[in-house]
């Protein structure tokens, strides 16, 4: 007789938890492959050329291809010093003002207005003025990258602070705790989740000035790779870089939200899983 052995509702749970960390992500991926499906079909059937919109398998080849002489290896990577400089400057400039503004009222009369009006500037307006300030090299493309990043992080910052509730800050009060305690027991878990949304938008944007910056006479980057395939009609190219882009700013967008998610695990919010 053959004894079959079950596992404990635990044992299921944790199974069943483990099939649903890999399935949520792996459902993101079902529109991107559709579309690619269908588009390779289509120009595989002859019912379009391909050639200003290449289909995934000739992007495949040119991944290969730029792979293969290390030129997407190194542009990939001299984009990703460029935003983490950018983006370190940037967030580090953007959480000290935006925590002092929405503290102090008279700072924010003092410093908002002024922000909010620079803020409206298109990013490629900067460019002239940085490269006349900074020169060509990576100075000015730190600065750029960092101007992008500031902006949504100072708001989400500041918004955040004057968004605690004054109900948790009267309890803490209440219980006597000093300035120290205050901040880091009521006052960070009440702007950790704003601030890192926040950070999430302002690393965004910082990919994608990035682009703008690495027209500033860069002879290294994917946004270099965008332009070199523009100028040498290489459609394949400029679609690589644009998938390059994705890729890596959506690993960077989930490397923040990993290192943040120890930090809200005390949220009582609805899962919509």
């Amino acid at each position: 007789m053959t004894i079959v052995a079950e596992g404990t509702p635990a044992q299921e749970r944790s199974a069943a938890s483990r099939r649903a960390r890999f399935m949520r992500p792996a459902l993101g991926l079902i529109l991107p492959v559709t579309l690619a499906l269908v588009w390779e079909i289509v120009v595989r059937l002859g019912w379009s050329t391909g050639r200003l919109a290449p289909p995934p398998s000739v992007i495949f080849w040119t991944f290969v291809d730029l792979a293969r002489t290390g030129e997407l290896q190194r542009d990939t990577l001299v984009t990703l010093s460029r935003v983490a400089a950018g983006f370190a400057l940037g967030a580090a400039v953007a959480t000290i003002v935006g925590a002092a503004t929405g503290y102090s009222p008279t700072l924010r009369r003092l410093l908002d207005p002024s922000l909010q009006a620079l803020r409206a500037i298109p990013s490629i307006a900067w460019i002239p003025l940085f490269i006349l300030w900074l020169g060509i090299f990576e100075t000015s493309k730190v600065a750029l990258i960092a101007v992008g990043v500031f902006f949504p992080v100072y708001l989400g910052v500041m918004g955040a602070i004057l968004s605690v509730d004054r109900k948790i800050v009267e309890v803490g009060r209440t219980f006597r705790l000093s300035g120290p305690a205050m901040i880091r027991r009521i006052l960070l878990p009440a702007v950790l989740p704003e601030y890192v949304v926040a950070l999430r938008v302002g690393l965004g944007l910082g990919w994608m000035f990035v682009v703008a910056a690495e027209l500033m006479g860069a002879s290294e980057g994917l946004g270099y790779l965008l332009i070199d395939g523009q100028q040498l009609g290489k459609p394949a190219e400029i679609v690589a870089a644009i998938v390059a882009f994705a890729i890596v700013g959506k690993a960077t967008d989930w490397l923040i939200a990993l290192a943040a998610a120890p930090f809200l695990r005390w949220e009582d919010v609805v899962r919509h899983d």
